[in-house]
C-alpha cells in the first residue's frame, strides 16, 4: 500500500493515518517524515514529535504486533547541519519517539553525511533531496540490512508475533487519536459550498491527486462557519493555492485568532497541507468558530479557503 501524499508533514501523516494507513491492516509499516517536517512544514520539535507520536502509538493500538521501520531521509539544510556535527530537529525528534516505542530506525541521512565526508558519496551521486537510482539503492540496502539483522536469530516453527509494549506518551497531547472530520459536519453560511473546484478556472497547479476532491470553500471575507468536536486539536486538511486566505479562528466563544493559509510553495500550486486551528485544549467538548478575515499575506492573490477534511484530535 503506498500511502504516501507529496508536500505533506508527520501532523497531516498522524490525521489521516486511520483511512489511508489502518484500514489495509499492515503488519509491516513504513515511516518517512524527516524532510517534509523540515523543509515543507518547518516543524519546531514539539510539533515533530506530536506528528510521530500520533502515529506510532495509532499503529500500535490498531495492532500491538504491527513492525515498524522509521527512515530519515535528508536535504541540504539538513545534510549541512550533520555534516557540522549538529543533529536536525525533525530527524533527531523522530528518533527520540521511535527510541521510546521501541521501534526500529534507518538514519539514511546520517549515512549519507558520512559517506559524503568519507569520500565515498556525493550529494549529485545521491541524486538529492528527491533521491536518484543510486540514492534509493543506499535507502533499500539499508532496510535490507536492518531485516536482515532482525532476522538473524532462527525462529522455531511456532514462534508467534510477540506484541511491542506501548509505553506511556512523550506528549499528553500528541496526535495519537488524530481523525478526520468531515466537512459536511460543519455548520456554514450562504457564502460556503461543497463542490468539486473547476481547477481549470483557478491560477495555480492543482495535482491531479487532489482534482475530484470536494472541498468545502469560501471566498468571501466575513463568510463563517462552526463545528462542534470534542479533543485536544482541532484544524483542517486543505489546498492552498495562489488566492488563498487567511481566517479567523475562535475556540469556545473565545477571542478570534489570525491565522494565514498561505504557504511559501502556495504561489503556483494549490498545496495541500493541515493547519492546526487550536492545541492543548481540555479533553472535552467544543465549539469552533471560524471566519475568513478581510487580510491575506502580501502574496496572496485573494481570500479563498477550500477545506478537504476538518482534523480533530
Amino acid at each position: 500500500t503506498d500511502a504516501g501524499i507529496a508536500s505533506t508533514c508527520s501532523t497531516t501523516g498522524a490525521f489521516r493515518l486511520s483511512d489511508d494507513v489502518l484500514a489495509a491492516d499492515p503488519d509491516l509499516l513504513f515511516v518517512e517524515f524527516a524532510v517534509n517536517d523540515d523543509q515543507d512544514a518547518a516543524h519546531a520539535a514539539r510539533e515533530c514529535r506530536r506528528g510521530m507520536e500520533g502515529i506510532l502509538r495509532q499503529a500500535l493500538k490498531h495492532n500491538p504486533t504491527m513492525d515498524i521501520v522509521v527512515t530519515h531521509f535528508v536535504n541540504p539544510p539538513m545534510l549541512e547541519r550533520l555534516r557540522s556535527g549538529q543533529t536536525p530537529v525533525s530527524s533527531g525528534q523522530h528518533e527520540a519517539v521511535a527510541t521510546h516505542y521501541g521501534i526500529a530506525t534507518v538514519d539514511l541521512a546520517r549515512e549519507v553525511a558520512s559517506r559524503i565526508d568519507a569520500g565515498q558519496l556525493t550529494w549529485q551521486i545521491y541524486g538529492g533531496t528527491h533521491p536518484g537510482p543510486a540514492g534509493n539503492r543506499l535507502a533499500a540496502d539499508m532496510i535490507g540490512d536492518l531485516l536482515d539483522t532482525a532476522w538473524s536469530e532462527p525462529l522455531g516453527s511456532s514462534a508467534q508475533p510477540q506484541p511491542h509494549r506501548l509505553p506511556k506518551p512523550l506528549d499528553e497531547n500528541s496526535y495519537d487519536s488524530g481523525r478526520w472530520v468531515d466537512i459536511r459536519d460543519a455548520q456554514f453560511d450562504s457564502n460556503w459550498r461543497v463542490h468539486v473546484p473547476d481547477w481549470s478556472q483557478l491560477a495555480g497547479q492543482c495535482r491531479s491527486r487532489f482534482q475530484d476532491t470536494h472541498v468545502l470553500s469560501a471566498t468571501t471575507p466575513a463568510a463563517e462557519l462552526s463545528l462542534e468536536f470534542a479533543g485536544t486539536a482541532v484544524g483542517a486538511y486543505l489546498l492552498a493555492g495562489p488566492d488563498a486566505g487567511a481566517v479567523e479562528v475562535s475556540i469556545d466563544g473565545g477571542e478570534y485568532r489570525r491565522i494565514d493559509l498561505f504557504h511559501r510553495f502556495s504561489s503556483g500550486l494549490h498545496y495541500p497541507r493541515t493547519v492546526m486551528f487550536a492545541t492543548d485544549l481540555n479533553k472535552q467538548q467544543h465549539q469552533l468558530s471560524l471566519r475568513i478575515s478581510d487580510k491575506h499575506h502580501q502574496q496572496s492573490r485573494g481570500h479563498a479557503v477550500r477545506i478537504m477534511q476538518f482534523v480533530v484530535n
